[in-house]
């Protein structure tokens, strides 16, 4: 699967909503994954659906109306997705769980890259896999952030479904991106 991840209004670095759409008009064959990082996700729902997001996130803290966004990104035809922040306890997550298809775990904190991976981020993901195997949920769990060969190879043995590389694929590797990504595809047979 192709994956695209777009954060929208970032205070860093910002994509406007037609990006998606420009991106999806030149390449319709990839996954466009969109994760918001605004105020009110619920206003931007339809909108992001009609410029070609296949899945969509927000922040847990982003609303009152959790369950609602998540419901009604499922309605339109998208998979739903919450961000847990490196601050937020894994119990936060407890209400909405079974209305997402995937959570991303931030393990450094959201917006800026080139983070490593925070310390007390691995005790964090193994309760968030545990949370998992309890609720009997079948949610994807997304790590982001801070992400390199040793970190990522315990992120999968833990129970991580899909990996974030951002900025350590894109500028820290002799044979550039591709070179990455086959040696990352190889290495976790995905």
């Amino acid at each position: 699967m192709c994956w695209f991840s777009c954060s929208l209004y970032v205070p860093n670095l910002c994509f406007p909503a037609s990006f998606v759409r420009d991106l999806k008009e030149k390449y319709p064959q990839i996954t466009a994954e969109v994760h918001m990082m605004v105020d009110h996700p619920e206003d931007y729902v339809r909108q992001m659906k009609e410029y070609g997001a296949d899945w969509l996130s927000f922040h847990l803290d982003s609303t009152r109306f959790v369950c609602r966004t998540a419901k009604a990104i499922r309605k339109e035809g998208m998979k739903a997705g919450v961000v847990l922040n490196p601050s937020q306890p894994v119990s936060q997550l407890a209400p909405a769980a079974k209305y997402v298809d995937y959570v991303i775990f931030m393990a450094g904190e959201p917006g800026f890259s080139g983070q490593r991976f925070m310390e007390g981020a691995m005790e964090r993901l193994e309760q968030l896999c545990e949370f998992r195997r309890e609720t009997g949920l079948d949610f994807k769990i997304v790590i982001d952030g801070g992400m390199d060969y040793v970190t990522a190879k315990k992120c999968v043995e833990l129970g991580a479904d899909i990996l974030v590389t951002g900025i350590y694929m894109q500028f820290r590797q002799p044979d550039g991106i591709m070179g990455a990504c086959e040696r990352f595809r190889n290495t976790f047979g995905r």
